[in-house]
């Protein structure tokens, strides 16, 4: 089977966040997880996908860390969907379905853009307790100084668009930079919440971009570059206390700790079904070649 090595959230090689994306032939069923897992531990990034193809512009995918599958990764589907187009399984002019764990998401492949549905927004309740606060900065290596914005108070709260993760606010990006997790705790801290781990992110600066950083060590992904899924839970987490428009077009910028940048655009938009977010971005294939699994 064929595999691809892609860089999501970015239009040049070495920028953004590095996915696998593995092709399974024809109507061959995925391989067990167990060989899953150890391919993405082989290729070691952090996400590999793998990819079925169920009908015309139609795909089921699968998503393992070097760990364990999670439910969904946004940069490995932006990576997957840009290497779907350029080997030409793509229908031109119409919407592709991903079928997740996180549910059935609908995809957009634009020229060189793809955006992604994002799962349904959920929150899971915020930090805003002294001792708490302590212990997750503390962990993240930065004070316990939680940013106010006019009125509002940026407490860390739990927020899920297909993972679930802490979004952390720091004051600037000196103090987004100064993050020295202490990563062995930071996976404990991750398992007692539930969560995939913390995205820290600096309020939107003037031009109304945000710059942010995501740890999930639990996962064995001590920092990424570019997260979707991290950054549509953000969307969601600024429109909560009107930091964000409802149809407007937001930047994310990553990946500047790690010499990897990265640019996320989303956009929120209210339907009678409820809060629609999407993510996207564009993607560049760095190889490609046969895995024998």
């Amino acid at each position: 089977m064929k595999f691809f090595i892609a860089d999501a959230f970015t239009d040049q090689l070495f920028g953004g966040n590095p996915a696998g994306v593995v092709l399974i032939p024809g109507e061959q069923d995925f391989p067990p997880a167990g060989t899953m897992r150890k391919t993405a531990a082989e290729l070691r990034y952090s996400e590999t996908a793998f990819i079925r193809i169920l009908g015309e512009n139609r795909f089921h995918l699968r998503y393992f860390t070097p760990a364990a599958e999670v439910d969904l990764c946004g940069h490995a589907t932006i990576a997957s969907f840009y290497v779907l187009k350029k080997e030409g399984l793509i229908a031109e002019g119409k919407p592709c379905v991903a079928r997740t764990l996180a549910g059935d998401l609908e995809i957009q492949v634009s020229g060189d853009s793809v955006l992604m549905d994002m799962g349904e927004a959920k929150t899971f309740g915020r930090i805003d307790q002294p001792e708490k606060l302590e212990e997750l900065y503390g962990i993240m290596g930065v004070a316990a100084e939680v940013p106010v914005v006019g009125s509002e108070t940026l407490y860390p709260e739990l927020v899920s668009t297909g993972l679930t993760d802490i979004m952390m606010a720091v004051r600037d990006e000196a103090a987004l930079a100064a993050i020295r997790p202490d990563f062995p705790a930071l996976s404990a801290l991750s398992e007692a919440y539930g969560v995939t781990g913390v995205h820290a992110f600096t309020p939107p600066d003037g031009a109304g971009a945000v710059h942010c950083r995501n740890f999930a060590p639990l996962y064995d992904i001590d920092e990424e570059a570019a997260t979707g899924t991290s950054n549509g839970a953000l969307t969601y987490y600024l429109y909560l206390r009107a930091l964000i428009r409802p149809d407007a077009e937001n930047l994310f910028i990553q990946g500047e700790a790690m010499d990897r940048p990265s640019k996320i655009t989303s956009c929120l938009a209210k339907t009678p079904e409820g809060i629609r977010i999407r993510v996207g971005g564009k993607a560049a294939i760095l190889a490609e070649g046969d895995i024998f699994i």
